[in-house]
């Protein structure tokens, strides 16, 4: 799906402005879960909700179903998790098939086969545009949450890509505080190494965690030079080869090179990732800060974790970050309880919950009141989000194929299998189809 308009996606300069905004306003794996609450009406009836999201979503909704059920106790949610690359292909086969969940995780925006665009493109998604909260979604998230300015998706705030580093590892090292600069950050993962600590867990294993360590560094090595490259390529004028992806690529596999990834990372899962960090084997790894939760659960003492931006310049003045709106959900439009769908999306949307949401997966809230927080470990990222933050490569992708081939190509480069110049090749070829 080639050719969409520039309204339909959020531009880089759309997103810094309103990044700025929100910077002032903060300073001022498969599981299922079946509430206890049982649901009847007066004669017995129930009406029940399936849910089928990803595991950083669980710790939100399962607080907040809880509330709603308490609130509204003839409706039963019964809510279930996957790997996100099972839902990108197995949900997304329901949903054309018409047996989809009623509620169910959208991604923002466009690039992924189960993205808000995609979905909603279809005839997939329920119109959610008259639900009070929409209103109040900032205009430079809008094409993250709208087509054709109808709004297709709930997502509570949004989140970062940097690295979740134990502070315990690094004080064995001798790093006194997170490097700035890519020459400190290789400084750090060689103290990391030389102290016996592995210097960056990586679980390539998982497809999605492949794409996180070009996320952290993109930021620096392209939009920084060229804030309007995503225009450009969407009309031609740019290419992943011969840019700043070419950088980013070099980068990572310096990382491999010089020996600061766990062993096989093609064989190590996200969960083993996230363990090596939280008990303190591995000094740090490259994630979203919706999984920091996981890592604190994982780790004997949450404290022991915090979050700091990749550095993916030599100076410090030109290091930028990736920061977007989190994953979401969204109503099955064919769904057989689409009223009580939306109106669980609605309670959803009030600002203690959204608040609480954002709260669990340490986003930055979508909208804020007196009672919003932020998390301290992202407290870091605040600086940059006013003029030196860009949202997620693949939210601005014109199709659903660019990023598995992304996924993909990483796999193959870690395994020696490809180069820079052919994985490049491969992305721009999905890019245009």
């Amino acid at each position: 799906m080639t050719g969409l308009l520039h309204d339909a996606r959020v531009s880089r300069g759309q997103f810094l402005r309103m990044m700025g905004g929100l910077a002032v306003a903060a300073t001022a794996t498969a599981c299922s879960t079946r509430p206890e609450t049982t649901a009847t009406t007066g004669d017995g009836a129930t009406t029940e909700l399936k849910f089928i999201g990803v595991a950083d979503q669980k710790t939100p909704m399962d607080e907040l179903v809880g509330a709603y059920q308490k609130a509204r106790p003839a409706v039963r949610i019964t809510a279930s998790y996957a790997p996100t690359d099972q839902v990108q292909t197995s949900l997304r086969t329901q949903l054309g098939a018409g047996n989809a969940p009623d509620l169910h995780v959208v991604y923002p925006g466009n690039g992924s086969a189960m993205s808000m665009t995609q979905i909603a493109e279809a005839g997939l998604l329920a119109d959610l545009s008259a639900q009070p909260w929409a209103a109040t979604v900032p205009a430079g998230f809008r094409p993250a949450f709208q087509l054709d300015g109808k709004t297709y998706i709930y997502s509570a705030g949004s989140s970062v890509i940097g690295a979740v580093y134990n502070k315990k590892a690094f004080d064995k090292a001798g790093i006194d505080a997170p490097p700035t600069t890519w020459n400190e950050f290789l400084a750090a993962c060689d103290k990391l190494k030389k102290a016996g600590v592995v210097p960056i867990a990586l679980g390539a294993q998982t497809p999605w965690v492949t794409q996180l360590i070009t996320y952290a560094l993109v930021p620096s090595t392209v939009y920084a030079k060229d804030p309007t490259f995503d225009d450009k390529q969407l009309a031609g004028q740019a290419t992943f080869a011969g840019s700043g992806w070419q950088d980013a690529m070099e980068m990572y596999l310096e990382l491999q090179k010089r020996g600061y990834f766990n062993d096989n990372p093609n064989g190590t899962t996200f969960e083993q990732q996230t363990s090596m960090v939280a008990g303190g084997k591995a000094g740090m790894a490259v994630q979203v800060s919706a999984v920091l939760p996981d890592f604190r659960k994982a780790a004997s003492s949450p404290d022991d974790l915090s979050m700091f931006p990749v550095p993916g310049a030599d100076d410090a003045g030109s290091v930028w970050i990736p920061a977007g709106v989190v994953v979401g959900l969204g109503a099955a439009a064919k769904g057989k309880n689409v009223e009580e769908a939306k109106a669980f999306i609605d309670f959803l949307g009030k600002q203690e919950n959204i608040n609480a949401w954002a709260k669990a997966i340490s986003a930055i809230p979508l909208t804020q009141d007196d009672s919003s927080t932020i998390d301290p470990a992202v407290e870091s990222f605040l600086p940059f989000t006013k003029d030196r933050a860009v949202p997620f490569m693949d939210q601005r992708w014109p199709n659903a194929e660019v990023q598995p081939v992304h996924f993909a190509v990483v796999q193959e480069l870690l395994a020696g299998e490809s180069t820079i110049d052919e994985a490049l090749k491969k992305m721009d070829e999905a890019y245009r189809k």
